[in-house]
């Protein structure tokens, strides 16, 4: 027997079996029911269940009966506390190491916080020109990928005693030069995974790195590379993260920074010609989200959350405009007169696109520092909608808000994931809403203009095999669109949920869709490069470009966001 832990003796296939569905069981985003185990094992069904049934027997999965699903045993928990014990982190890092350097070709190492530096406590280089560190040197925090990597998952309380005693000091023009400025780069480290440093300590050198995880989730240690700035930029840099991330993983078995899957499925669609789909603006945006189409400037909005800027595109001229933020946006929201909205990692904010300023309005979850907005849109009467996230989408801790014109927040919904999209039919009584993680697509009665939400049910679900569900919109027929996260594709759902038709894609994270255009006929499709292996990017270079087609239908008007007279007074400058 072969498969992907390699070659099994003879006479061990039944415990190979048994320790398959152990992994199923474990690498589960949610417990899994019966038949989903079943399916995935791709056993026969008297042996799975033989074998379901024997680890149940000895404690290693244990059975929700009143849900019918599958996780994780309590003798799971026995056997971790001995293996903490007795963990040697450097033990367990040095295959990790000496494969990454070898695949990568960079400078490899394994660090930890000491005395409020980063101490190097092994490390591998490549053979050949690459950087070279030395086990046991310290280097800064707040300024290499390390540092900040190892601080982004700590406790708020210990990283602010730790800033205090630093002195930033400037060793390159790009250094870090001040804490604002480090921890909106450290909550960009969590939303992604991993940290990044562009030459900020040496010039010439960049790196990348993800913490460790413990058993407790808090970081033990980290993983970076380092080469020089040409060789590992920024067209390499994110893929080599995305390799520390596994690494990490496979080092502790914890689930480390980021909880969304990593693994698209393999492509199995072709664009349809008659659609003429086009890649309208490649521009290898990380996390490309959110697109609105603002009627009056005859443009598409749109913004990469994990390279923070918010974009103005002229699908005319080809013309893609940045205000570049210096925090993490993840939605635009058109006001009245020409304002605008984002919603960002410090709340809902007005935006002066021209003068890259930004200004407080409301936040919903300041004292929440684990979780960030994410999708907002303004629905029927003029009230802003948004969802909230943890920043490693690891625990459902988000919620909706319904934002009035006045800035009062309501909260509506809590207990998600992945707050996603959001739409409204177009008679205003039915809203629908994404938690992106679970794989549905929910659909609620309400009354158009009001903020009480009644009747919740799947709308629709999608299989974890087929993608997640992401960013939506509604047409004027009632239709819902949406993308399908590592899917490789836009689902297109009748007004009762069932799947109407898709649209296939070159690229696996399609994340949001917009019509615009003067007849609001013109499709607009936001996707992402971000934890992408290196072999998917090469199949699908176009990743976090815009795309564009005519698929035979038309959207809503966006209505504007018009603030209260209070607020506007308040808000002024």
């Amino acid at each position: 027997m072969n498969d992907e832990h390699g070659d099994v003796p003879a006479g061990a296939a039944a415990l190979a079996k048994g320790l398959t569905l152990l992994d199923l069981v474990a690498d589960a985003h949610m417990p899994l029911r019966f038949a989903d185990l079943l399916r995935l094992s791709g056993m026969p069904k008297p042996t799975f269940a033989r074998i379901l049934k024997t680890l149940i027997a000895f404690g290693l999965v244990r059975q929700d009966e009143q849900r019918g699903t599958y996780a994780l045993g309590p003798r799971f928990l026995e056997l971790s506390h001995r293996v903490w014990e007795s963990f040697d982190l450097a033990a367990a890092a040095r295959p990790e190491l000496e494969r990454l350097t070898r695949e990568t070709g960079e400078t490899v190492a394994l660090c930890v916080l000491s005395d409020g530096q980063v101490q190097y406590l092994d490390e591998r280089s490549p053979d050949g020109l690459g950087v070279r560190v030395e086990s046991g040197r310290r280097v800064p925090v707040y300024c290499t990928a390390a540092g900040k990597a190892l601080l982004a998952w700590q406790e708020p309380a210990m990283v602010r005693a730790l800033l205090k005693k630093q002195t930033f000091e400037t060793f390159t023009p790009h250094t870090i030069g001040d804490a604002a400025g480090l921890e909106a780069d450290l909550t960009l480290t969590r939303a992604r995974g991993y940290a990044v440093s562009y030459e900020e300590h040496l010039q010439g050198v960049n790196s990348v790195a993800t913490m460790i995880a413990g058993r407790n989730g808090e970081p033990i240690g980290a993983l970076v590379a380092l080469g020089p700035s040409q060789r590992l930029d920024t067209a390499h840099i994110h893929p080599v993260g995305r390799e520390l991330m596994a690494a990490a993983r496979r080092i502790t078995g914890a689930s480390g920074a980021i909880a969304i899957s990593s693994r698209p499925r393999p492509r199995s669609g072709t664009e349809d010609p008659a659609l003429n789909l086009n890649c309208v603006l490649p521009w290898g945006a990380q996390l490309g989200e959110a697109p609105v189409w603002h009627q009056e400037a005859r443009r598409l909005y749109w913004v990469d959350i994990l390279h923070p800027a918010v974009y103005r595109f002229d699908p005319q001229t080809g013309v893609n405009e940045v205000c570049n933020t210096g925090k993490l946006v993840s939605a635009v929201i058109p006001a009245t007169d020409g304002a605008m909205l984002v919603a960002s990692q410090d709340g809902l904010e007005w935006l002066d696109f021209e003068r890259q300023q930004m200004r407080p309005f409301v936040h919903p979850e300041a004292e929440i520092r684990e979780n960030r907005l994410n999708d907002a849109k303004v629905g029927p009467g003029g009230a802003i909608w948004v969802g909230s996230m943890r920043m490693d989408a690891s625990r459902p801790t988000g919620s909706l808000y319904r934002v009035t014109r006045d800035g009062e927040a309501a909260r509506l919904e809590t207990g998600l994931t992945v707050s996603n999209g959001l739409g409204w039919s177009p008679d205003g009584r039915i809203f629908y809403f994404v938690d992106t993680v679970p794989g549905v697509i929910y659909a609620y009665d309400a009354n158009p203009g009001e903020g009480n939400l009644e009747n919740r049910r799947v709308f629709a679900r999608i299989a974890e095999d087929d993608g997640r569900p992401d960013g939506l919109t509604v047409d004027s027929e009632g239709y819902v669109w949406c993308a399908i996260w590592d899917g490789w594709r836009i689902n297109r759902y009748r007004p009762d949920g069932k799947l109407d038709r898709t649209i296939d894609l070159p690229v696996p994270r399609p994340t949001s869709v917009t019509f615009g255009g003067d007849d609001l006929a013109t499709l607009f499709i936001t996707t992402a490069r971000t934890r992408l292996p290196a072999s998917t990017l090469a199949e699908a270079p176009l990743s976090g470009g815009v795309f564009a087609c005519r698929p035979g239908a038309s959207g809503l008007p966006v209505p504007p966001f018009r603030a209260g007279p209070k607020r506007l007074e308040e808000d002024a400058y």
